[in-house]
């Protein structure tokens, strides 16, 4: 039999698999055990704005000042990850994929001790059921007081409400540089909240 002849069947069949393991995982990945995660403050996980004013809250204050690592950890679904993206030297684009808490780890002692504040400027949202995607705009500075930011960029956010409260799954940004400004349509005056 010609390998084309019964394509329709084949790609039902691959279907009706992928469906199968969405629907019933295989018994190894059901039950490896879920790290357990603090537990969130109602108020910061109740609307999408909560969480998302939490995320920058608890990253941003004054030189010196310990972060929240916890609260952090507690606003990110399990198997949630971090994804900065940069230029390397020669021009090409690279992307780091951490955990929350290998986030907290790497940039952590960095925030603290130079201080950084960071907040979302404007914000364009897209949702369908449960999830949602928000284009995040964010300036960064050192201090609360500084007039000018020394960095902007865009968070794309990915976030989940399970019925009971929302989850960050992802957060994948990059920052604007020269060859890379940020578009109108994602500063002030654009949200779409």
């Amino acid at each position: 039999m010609h390998p084309c002849t019964n394509r329709p069947a084949r790609v039902v069949a691959i279907r009706l698999l992928a469906a199968a393991l969405i629907a019933f995982p295989p018994a190894a990945a059901a039950q490896q055990p879920q790290p357990a995660l603090p537990p969130a403050r109602p108020e910061d996980v109740a609307s999408m704005d909560a969480i998302i004013a939490a995320i920058y809250d608890v990253i941003s204050g004054p030189a010196g000042q310990k972060r929240d690592w916890q609260r952090f950890e507690s606003l990110f679904v399990p198997g949630a990850r971090l994804i900065p993206t940069g230029q390397r030297p020669d021009g090409t684009a690279g992307a780091r994929v951490l955990t929350p808490a290998e986030y907290a780890a790497n940039a952590g002692a960095s925030l603290e001790a130079r201080g950084f504040f960071e907040a979302e400027i404007s914000r364009v949202t897209e949702s369908f059921g449960r999830i949602a995607h928000a284009f995040s705009t964010y300036e960064s500075r050192r201090t609360a007081q500084d007039a000018e930011p020394f960095q902007r960029g865009i968070n794309s956010m990915q976030l989940l409400n399970d019925g009971k409260r929302w989850w960050v799954v992802s957060i994948y940004w990059d920052a604007e540089r020269a060859d890379n400004p940020i578009p109108a349509k994602y500063l002030k005056g654009a949200s779409s909240r």
